[in-house]
């Protein structure tokens, strides 16, 4: 059965896009142009995802409400704003939400796809039973590779996707350094210096509002990144 997913944009013409590019991957789409229409949708009947921009008409965060609604509804529904928002201030507040990715409508279509391709295998994954060999633990750190979870001091983290996959390229070889184009080949997105810098200060913080003392991931000036 075909999953759905629930795309949340007011521009007609984005929105129709984004319609025939994810009809034609086989998924079902229902489409909303404003937060009231895919509010009551929603509480008819859930998605199996959903994708909303943070604007929509005269509401400036209307996306944020959403995500709010769909949290209440299901823990686990997954959500990634897509916006052209590209700010700290927005992308935490949505990611503090509850949303599981934040993307900027710059990347290609090929990255939203493996983002939502992603989102669905966690999703599924979340649901099978853990197998202990999947699992790294470096001192605090345990990271279960095969539900896509990770936990500092026994406490959950709620990193999105693309974190996930960063933090499990620098946590394979503890010590070493891995450049940006390494940390965008693992996480599977293409995207400016700036927005790595951007994931990896969120990834941070994180951790230190579960640890004030976490200082594992370090910034190798003019190399990349390591956790040591």
């Amino acid at each position: 059965m075909p999953r759905t997913i629930a795309l949340v944009e007011d521009d007609p013409a984005i929105r129709e896009n984004y319609i025939v590019a994810l009809k034609a991957q086989g998924y079902t789409v229902n489409a909303y142009e404003d937060r009231p229409s895919a509010a009551i949708a929603f509480d008819t009947k859930l998605p199996d995802l959903a994708i909303i921009d943070i604007g929509l008409k005269e509401e400036i965060e209307g996306g944020f409400l959403l995500c709010q609604q769909l949290r209440r509804l299901s823990e686990t529904l997954p959500i990634i704003f897509f916006t052209a928002r590209d700010n700290d201030v927005d992308t935490i507040s949505g990611l503090r939400m509850g949303a599981d990715d934040y993307l900027t409508k710059d990347i290609s279509m090929a990255h939203l796809l493996a983002r939502i391709a992603a989102l669905f295998r966690r999703t599924d994954l979340l649901a099978a039973p853990a197998k202990q060999q999947d699992e790294i633990r470096l001192s605090k750190l345990c990271v279960d590779v095969s539900r896509m979870t990770v936990s500092w001091d026994g406490e959950p983290v709620a990193l999105t996707v693309t974190e996930f996959w960063m933090l499990h390229a620098l946590i394979k070889h503890p010590g070493h350094v891995k450049s940006r184009q390494q940390l965008m080949d693992e996480s599977q997105m293409v995207v400016d210096d700036t927005t790595i810098t951007s994931h990896i200060k969120r990834m941070r913080k994180k951790f230190v509002q579960l640890d004030p003392q976490f200082d594992h991931i370090d910034t190798v000036y003019g190399m990349g990144y390591r956790w040591q």
